[in-house]
């Protein structure tokens, strides 16, 4: 049975403005709709219910919003997806949780994250079909979009926990240039690698969401398609899609250069494949020192895989993981030649839809190089394989030209949701 539903965060804002409804109205919806199905999808960890907290005569009053519960909140248990941490009360909030309470959010609860926001799965089920993952590790943000439970919400991406849930799922999945939202108070995993994260219907919501909070310009902005070229990225793990993958970027392609984009093959430099490697070496050192106190107290809590890349981060030579930092600092500058071709690059958001059954989030394949790289990249939604669910294509930016980006990336949405819609 398909829950997928997703509430419009834009119209939200848009009926508050007009008077048509007030923020404990907007709340009382998302509450209402949490207690309906809450029970089948399993997207919190915690939730508030009688305990939400309204502010009104703000950006964002009204607006519930779920949060991973890798993230510090000083009024709810913030257990980090680990047994560790049961019943843990933090005395204050993470920094992108104050952000939101500032400009007027409600937090509706803790979305559900896998262990330490690794590969450990949640409860969470996919809302398009409750026998599939909702991918990892923001498994319930994710999830709690795509089933309407909240408008927007937060999650965290070190290889590939933004844009995969984004793509199982179905919805629009944003993870910013590199630092552009703070990552104070959440539990590290590799400092140099987490992003923070944002869930939304459509980039459009996604936008309009991040400029209210931010105050950036970050709006989608108007951009003539002729004025674009948009490169379809070609790489050693290409292969890697599945078929339907494979037709669905080609799809998207089409749809592109019917839409009056100018669209290019681009091949991988061999400075960015070169750094596919460091990507693992960087994750797992900091993750050794970032985990280590967990696994010198608790290791017999740990997951047996999260021990063991732990294990393995901590055998790796500060000479290693600093000749993987260079490889990155080399990849990172070669992406300005790239983006002196092309204003954008689309690849597959994960090499396949959902897969069914929960033994797996998913595999980062096709978004750690990005992620190493801090450059923005956003998922589009709209495209479905055979037995219907999502097929996500990435979309990715130069560093810094998040709003350009967003901009061309709501088009392509927009042109792939007006297509019929694709079934293999």
């Amino acid at each position: 049975m398909s829950l997928f539903k997703p509430v419009s965060f834009s119209e939200l804002i848009s009926e508050r403005e007009l008077g048509k409804t007030s923020p404990e109205e907007m709340l009382a919806l998302s509450v209402s709709r949490v207690c309906e199905i809450e029970e089948q999808v399993q997207a919190f960890e915690h939730f508030a219910n009688d305990d939400i907290e309204i502010t009104n005569n703000k950006p964002l009053s009204g607006i519930g919003v779920g949060v991973k519960d890798i993230f510090d909140t000083y009024n709810m248990p913030t257990s980090y997806g680990s047994t560790i941490y049961e019943r843990h009360r933090p005395k204050i909030d993470a920094a992108i949780v104050s952000m939101l309470r500032a400009k007027g959010a409600s937090i509706i609860g803790k979305t559900t994250t896998t262990e330490f926001a690794f590969f450990k799965p949640t409860k969470t089920k996919n809302p398009n079909n409750l026998e599939y993952s909702p991918g990892g590790s923001s498994a319930g943000s994710a999830a709690a979009v795509a089933s309407g439970m909240t408008s927007v919400a937060i999650g965290t991406q070190t290889g590939g926990s933004m844009i995969r849930p984004a793509s199982f799922c179905g919805v629009a999945g944003f993870k910013p240039s590199y630092r552009m939202l703070p990552t104070v108070g959440m539990k590290y995993f590799a400092q140099t690698l987490d992003t923070v994260g944002v869930y939304g219907k459509s980039i459009a919501d996604i936008s309009h969401f991040l400029t209210l909070l931010t105050d950036r310009h970050l709006s989608v902005i108007d951009i003539n398609p002729k004025d674009i070229r948009i490169g379809i990225y070609s790489s050693i793990i290409s292969q890697e899609a599945s078929k339907e993958m494979k037709q669905a970027l080609q799809h998207a392609a089409q749809i592109v250069e019917q839409t009056g984009f100018t669209v290019v093959n681009i091949t991988e430099p061999d400075e960015l494949r070169k750094a596919y490697n460091a990507h693992e070496i960087i994750q797992n050192f900091e993750a050794a020192q970032s985990c280590a106190s967990d696994y010198v107290l608790f290791k017999d809590q740990l997951s047996d895989k999260l021990a063991r890349t732990i294990e393995t981060g901590a055998n790796i030579s500060p000479q290693e993981y600093d000749a993987a930092r260079r490889a990155s600092k080399i990849a990172r500058r070669k992406t300005q030649d790239i983006f002196a071709q092309v204003d954008i690059l689309l690849t597959p958001s994960a090499p396949s839809s959902a897969p069914i059954g929960f033994k797996t989030t998913g595999i980062a394949t096709f978004n750690k190089l990005w992620t190493l790289l801090g450059t923005p990249s956003v998922n589009i939604a709209g495209l479905r394989a055979k037995n219907g669910m999502p097929l996500g294509i990435q979309a990715i930016g130069k560093f810094g030209s998040d709003q350009k980006l967003l901009s061309i990336a709501h088009i392509i949405e927009t042109a792939i949701r007006n297509d019929e819609l694709f079934t293999l």
